[in-house]
């Protein structure tokens, strides 16, 4: 049996917990963002971390295989053999990686790696030289002190093109990452941290240009940015990647609304405890993850907001504890919200805090329509590095 079929017809059948993914949610999501992009002139290179799924990624380029961004090399490998040969892996190269790079470029696939050193820069410089392979590698920027990267205005950008021009490798560009913007909380801020996120980009490519290198790629992106981006000139592709799914931390901020996310997990209920108020699950941290995203936000949703098997939610019901392999369930504090009967046996569907996180707890993903049980496909999820 293909990995496609599914093994169980309905939402009410597979062992629990694990993973529903709405693919007419999945398909809206995707056209939402394709539709704004388009009226800025911007090219689309999805992060594929996330979903971690061909079937997910062939939805975004219409059935086809497109430019993507990919997280680990597992994901770099698994894609390259679906088709998929323009990736940017997005996280900062060492040099014990550097030779499944170079496999794949000698496959075929085009494979740009992220710096921000000069000792990075002399790795893919060196391996390039060893290859004889032209290496193209994006450099790093930091927008918002958020993580890795060179800040705008640091001279090491410059010498770290000139150390991978100098070696044979390629500096194609740069590459930069709003991560704060997960934290930003409204229309306002989020349009502003797009805007700061291109301007950071451009200045540092600007640079590189004068200094005779054409750094041809300005790569921003996340998905808060993507959304509230109102002018993208000069930049030459977005990359985003939790949209496809959205979850609760994305909805706290104002980018989406509950009904556009994709994912949930599928838990039973196992037990109650009317002294506290709770419905025990068969689903803990272990099926949701330990993500807490929203404990930061004005609404915190716990481990996630509790919906019916038809993806529903019940008033004010949350997930507000978990041990390994156990859920609590019970109303939002400070709600007049009734307790619902579940009895033992009920499957309920508990939509997430932090999409990457909780998808990353399951090895496929049974795809279902808006409003039916009724599984459509099995689809299997990318694991590793």
């Amino acid at each position: 049996m293909s990995a496609n079929t599914p093994t169980h017809p309905s939402l009410d059948q597979p062992v629990t917990p694990f993973a529903a993914l709405d693919s007419d949610k999945v398909e809206a999501n995707i056209a939402r963002l394709r539709g704004h992009l388009a009226g800025l002139n911007a090219t689309l290179r999805p992060h594929v971390k996330t979903a971690k799924s061909v079937e997910v990624a062939r939805l975004l380029f219409d059935g086809h295989a497109g430019p993507i961004t990919v997280s680990t090399l597992a994901e770099a490998e698994a894609f390259a053999g679906a088709g998929f040969t323009d990736i940017v892996y997005a996280v900062g190269i060492t040099p014990d990686k550097l030779d499944r790079v170079v496999a794949l470029h000698r496959r075929g696939v085009d494979v740009a790696v992220l710096l921000d050193s000069l000792a990075q820069a002399e790795f893919v410089a060196e391996a390039a030289r060893t290859s004889g392979i032209r290496l193209p590698a994006l450099i790093e920027v930091d927008c918002d002190g958020h993580r890795g990267g060179v800040p705008p205005g640091d001279p090491v950008a410059v010498r770290i093109a000139r150390a991978l021009a100098g070696g044979g490798a390629e500096a194609r560009g740069v590459l930069t990452h709003a991560g704060e913007s997960y934290f930003a909380d409204g229309p306002g801020a989020l349009a502003a941290a797009a805007e700061n996120e291109r301007r950071c980009a451009l200045r540092v490519a600007r640079t590189l240009r004068a200094d005779g290198h054409d750094a041809p790629v300005v790569s921003v992106g996340s998905t808060p940015t993507a959304h509230f981006a109102a002018d993208l000139t000069g930049v030459t592709e977005v990359r985003a990647g939790n949209f496809v799914f959205f979850d609760l931390v994305m909805a706290g901020i104002g980018v989406c609304r509950i009904g556009d996310l994709a994912l949930s997990v599928v838990t039973t209920v196992i037990g109650h405890r009317p002294d506290k108020g709770w419905i025990l699950t068969d689903g803990g941290w272990m099926a949701m993850s330990r993500d807490r995203g929203t404990a930061r936000q004005r609404v915190d949703q716990g481990y996630g907001l509790v919906a019916d098997l038809a993806g529903v939610p019940f008033d004010d019901l949350l997930m507000t504890d978990a041990s390994q392999e156990h859920g609590i369930l019970a109303i939002r504090p400070g709600s007049r919200a009734a307790l619902p009967d579940l009895p033992i046996g009920t499957r309920v569907r508990i939509l997430p805090n932090h999409a990457c996180a909780t998808a990353a707890q399951h090895e496929r993903y049974h795809v279902v329509g808006s409003g039916s049980p009724v599984v459509r496909a099995v689809w299997q999820r990318v694991r590793g590095w």
